[in-house]
C-alpha cells in the first residue's frame, strides 16, 4: 500500500528548486546530523535518513532530476511512499512546516481499521507526530489571528491524545495553550459579522464562561499567578472587546453575571438598559433601569445625577429637579447655580451629554452622537408610556399630557404642583403591569393634549442648544462610576479590528509585543509627548485670544516639519533642558493653550522613558501625574521603557470659560518599547489621532484635568 504525502523533493530536504547539487547535499548532511529530539523511535529516525538520502540521490542525479523537473510542471504533486515508511514521512511533512496535512494525516493513520497495534512503536511515532504537529498547526493559525481555528486544532489534539492514553506531557502543553487562547478567540468569534450569529453567539457562550469562572467583572475567583489574565490584563479586555457586542447582547450578559453577584456588572447593566431604551425608543428599560439603580449601593459613587437624567427621560422634571439639588457633588451644585438659563435647560443639557458621553458609546449598533432629546420626547410610544404611569397613579403631577412641563418655566411658575419632593417606588407599576393594563382603558388623545406635548417640546428646548458646560466635568469618571465604562476611544476600535492586535497579552512566542499593543490603548494615545512645530506656533500667535476659529495644520506641513521635532524632541529627552512655566492668565490664548498640552506630552514621554519628570505637576492635576507614573513603575518592573514622539497637527477650542476650557487636537503619534538590553520589542503607529482635552483652573492656575481620546 503506498502513501501519498502533499510535498515535494526540494521541501523535503529543505532547498529552493534552483539548488545545485551541492547545496543539496550539504542541505542532505546537516538534516542527518540533527534529527528531531522529541522521542520518536530509533526505527522511525532510520527511516527518516532513508527518505532524505533517496531525495538527496534523485536531485544530484542530473537525468533523473530533469525527469522530475518535467513531472512537476505537468502538475505531478506529492509523494509516493510505502506504508512501512509512513511515520517517516509525516515526521519529515510536520519538519516541512506541513504541520496541518502532517497532524490530520497522523490522525487518519490512527482511526480504525488502519491503526497500529496496541503499544506498537509505530502507534507511539504516529501519536507523538500528530501531537507535535497539532501545536505547530496551532502557531501557524494564531499567527494569521486565526484564533478559532487554532483552538480547533488543539481540541482535537488533545481528545486524540486522551483516546490514545499516551504522552500525558505533551497533552498538559496543548490544553494550556488552548486556556490562553481563550480571549484571542472570544475577539476572534464576537468581531465577525452581525450576520454570523452562529460564530457570535459561540464567542458570546465563551465569554459569559469566562467571566463566570473567573468570579464575575471584578474576578474574585482568581489568582493573579495561575489565571490566564490578570485583572488588569482582564480590565482592559473587556473594555476594548465590548465595542464588537450589541447593547443587548451587553445588556443579557450583564443582567447574568449581576445574577451570579457581580456588581460591576450590575452597574454596567443599568447603563446599557438605558442605552437600549433611548436608542431603540423603548421608555420601558429607561424605566426598569432607573429602579435597578435606585437598588444598587454603588461605594463612592453619586447615583443622584443618573437617577435625575432618567426621571428627565420619563417626563417627571420635578422629581429630576429635585435629584440634582440634593447631590452633594459640589461643583455639580456651583454649575447648575452659574447656568446661564434656567433649571430645566440645565437639566436637558446634562442629561443629552450624559447620554453622549457615558451611556451610548461602546455598543456596536449604537450611534453616540445620535442624541436627540427633541425625538424622544416627541415619539409615540414615549408619550404613550408616561400617560400610563400617569392613568396609573404613579406620579404626582396633574394628569394633563406633558403640559405640566411648563410650570417649570419662570414666566409659568405654578407654586400648586402637587409633587413631592421625595419620590416612592412603591406604587410604581412594573413596565409588565404597564402593559398588561387594558388599552382599551387608554382614551383617545384630544387635540388640546397634542397641544400640550408641542408646547412640551418647544419648552424642553428653547435656549438649551449649544450652551456652555461651565466647569462641571460631565463624564462618568467626575463621578467615580465603574471603570468598565469609560471606553468612548474610537482609535481603539480602529486597532481592535486588526483582529488581536491590540488584545494579545499571552502566548509564549508573541507575549511582549502583544502586550505592547494592549498598553498603547490603555494609554488612551492621548498622552502623548511635545511636539515644536513652527509653522503651527506662527500661525497661533497670529491669533486673536478671544476668538476660537479652527487652526487647521495640513499633514504635508507637519511631515515637512518632522526633522526638526526629532531633533528637538531627542534633545530634550537626552538633556531633558527646558522650561516649563504655569499657565496663569485668566484667558490664555490658543498658543498657550497648545503649549501647556505640548509641555503636557513631552513631560509624559520624559517619565515613561525614564526620566523624573516633576515639572508634570505644574501642567496637570496629581491624579493625572500619579497615572503616568504607575504606568512608568509597571514598565520599570518588567524591565522595559517607552519612547514616544507624536505632532499635535491642528487644535480646536470647543468652549472656553474663565474657569474651565475644552479643545480638541489632532496629532500623529509614534511609540517604541524597549527592552533592559536596549532591544526594540514593539512599536506602534496613529496617523490621526483625535484627543479631547479638559483644563481647569484652580486658583488662578491653569491645569489638565482629563482628556478623552478618540472624541
Amino acid at each position: 500500500m503506498l502513501l501519498e504525502l502533499p510535498i515535494d523533493h526540494f521541501r523535503l530536504i529543505g532547498v529552493s528548486p534552483s539548488a545545485e547539487a551541492e547545496t543539496v547535499l550539504r542541505a542532505l548532511q546537516l538534516r542527518l546530523d540533527r534529527p528531531p529530539q522529541d522521542g520518536f523511535t530509533n526505527e522511525a529516525l532510520a527511516q527518516r535518513s532513508e527518505l532524505l538520502r533517496f531525495s538527496a540521490d534523485l536531485l544530484t542525479n542530473q537525468s533523473l532530476r530533469q525527469e522530475y523537473e518535467t513531472a512537476l510542471l505537468a502538475g505531478a504533486s506529492g509523494l509516493e511512499f510505502s506504508s512501512n515508511r509512513e511515520v517517516a514521512g509525516l515526521i519529515l511533512l510536520w519538519e516541512a512546516e506541513a504541520s496541518i496535512e502532517a497532524f490530520k494525516l497522523a490522525c487518519k493513520a490512527l482511526q480504525p481499521p488502519q491503526a497500529p497495534a496496541l503499544g506498537s512503536g509505530r502507534e507511539a511515532d504516529l501519536t507523538l507526530v500528530a501531537a507535535l504537529s497539532c501545536r505547530a498547526a496551532a502557531l501557524n493559525e494564531q499567527e494569521q489571528r486565526h484564533y478559532q481555528a487554532a483552538a480547533v486544532l488543539l481540541t482535537e489534539g488533545i481528545q486524540l491524545l486522551q483516546r490514545m492514553g499516551k504522552l500525558p506531557q505533551q497533552r498538559s502543553l496543548l490544553e494550556e495553550e488552548l486556556k490562553g487562547l481563550l480571549p484571542y478567540r472570544i475577539l476572534d468569534l464576537v468581531s465577525r459579522d452581525l450576520g454570523d450569529q452562529a460564530s457570535r453567539q459561540d464567542g458570546l457562550r465563551l465569554l459569559d464562561g469566562f467571566v463566570r469562572k473567573r468570579g464575575g467583572l471584578e474576578g474574585k475567583k482568581i489568582s493573579n499567578a495561575h489565571s490566564v489574565l490578570s485583572q488588569e490584563e482582564f480590565e482592559l479586555f473587556f473594555q476594548q472587546i465590548r465595542k464588537f457586542l450589541t447593547v443587548q447582547e451587553q445588556a443579557d450578559l450583564f443582567l447574568r453575571w449581576q445574577r451570579s453577584g457581580s456588581a460591576d456588572a450590575a452597574f454596567l447593566g443599568v447603563i446599557a438598559l438605558t442605552a437600549v431604551g433611548f436608542s431603540r425608543r423603548k421608555p420601558e428599560k429607561v424605566y426598569e433601569a432607573r429602579k435597578q439603580l435606585k437598588a444598587l449601593d454603588i461605594s463612592g459613587v453619586d447615583s443622584l445625577p443618573l437617577i435625575g437624567c432618567m426621571d428627565l427621560l420619563l417626563a417627571n422634571v420635578e422629581l429630576a429637579k429635585d435629584r440634582f439639588l440634593n447631590s452633594p457633588d459640589k461643583g455639580l451644585q456651583d454649575w447648575l447655580e452659574n447656568y446661564p438659563e434656567d433649571n430645566l435647560a440645565a437639566l436637558c443639557e446634562y442629561c443629552r451629554d450624559w447620554l453622549r458621553r457615558d451611556v451610548l458609546p461602546g455598543y456596536r449598533d449604537v450611534d453616540a452622537e445620535a442624541v436627540n432629546l427633541e425625538a424622544w420626547f416627541a415619539d409615540r410610544d414615549v408619550q404613550d408610556f408616561v400617560e400610563r404611569l400617569d392613568r396609573k397613579g404613579a406620579r404626582g403631577f396633574a394628569k394633563a399630557g406633558f403640559s405640566f412641563l411648563s410650570s417649570l418655566s419662570t414666566e409659568q411658575s405654578n407654586s400648586g404642583s402637587s409633587l413631592e419632593p421625595h419620590d416612592s417606588d412603591q406604587n410604581i407599576p412594573t413596565p409588565k403591569e404597564i402593559f398588561d393594563d387594558d388599552l382599551a382603558q387608554a382614551a383617545v388623545t384630544s387635540q388640546e393634549e397634542e397641544v400640550s406635548r408641542k408646547s412640551l417640546i418647544d419648552r424642553i428646548f428653547k435656549g438649551s442648544r449649544g450652551l456652555s458646560w461651565g466647569d462641571l466635568k460631565l463624564s462618568l469618571s467626575s463621578f467615580g462610576l465603574s471603570r468598565y465604562a469609560l471606553v468612548t476611544s474610537s482609535t481603539a476600535i480602529a486597532l481592535l479590528i486588526l483582529l488581536g492586535a491590540a488584545i494579545n497579552f499571552i502566548g509564549p512566542k508573541y507575549k511582549t509585543r502583544q502586550v505592547s499593543e494592549v498598553d498603547a490603548v490603555r494609554n488612551d494615545s492621548s498622552e502623548l509627548p511635545k511636539t515644536s512645530i513652527t509653522g503651527l506656533d506662527k500661525q497661533l500667535s497670529e491669533e486673536s485670544t478671544t476668538s476660537m476659529p479652527d487652526v487647521e495644520l495640513s499633514l504635508k506641513l507637519a511631515l515637512e516639519q518632522d526633522a526638526l521635532f526629532k531633533k528637538a524632541n531627542k534633545s530634550n529627552l537626552e538633556d531633558n533642558k527646558f522650561k516649563i512655566e504655569s499657565l496663569i492668565v485668566e484667558n490664555p490664548s490658543k498658543k498657550e493653550i497648545l503649549n501647556l498640552l505640548e509641555n503636557w506630552l513631552l513631560i509624559k514621554a520624559l517619565i515613561l522613558n525614564g526620566s523624573n519628570g516633576e515639572e508634570l505637576l505644574i501642567v496637570a492635576r496629581p491624579k493625572l501625574v500619579e497615572r503616568v507614573k504607575a504606568e512608568q513603575r509597571k514598565d520599570a518592573l518588567l524591565g522595559q521603557r517607552q519612547q514616544i514622539e507624536a505632532k499635535i497637527t491642528s487644535i480646536k477650542l470647543v468652549s472656553q470659560t474663565s474657569k474651565r476650557i475644552e479643545a480638541k487636537a489632532k496629532l500623529i503619534y509614534r511609540e517604541q518599547r524597549f527592552d533592559s538590553s536596549g532591544k526594540v520589542i514593539s512599536e506602534t503607529s496613529i496617523p490621526d489621532l483625535t484627543v479631547t482635552y479638559v483644563l481647569g483652573r484652580e486658583k488662578q492656575l491653569w491645569q489638565l484635568v482629563d482628556y478623552i481620546s478618540g472624541s
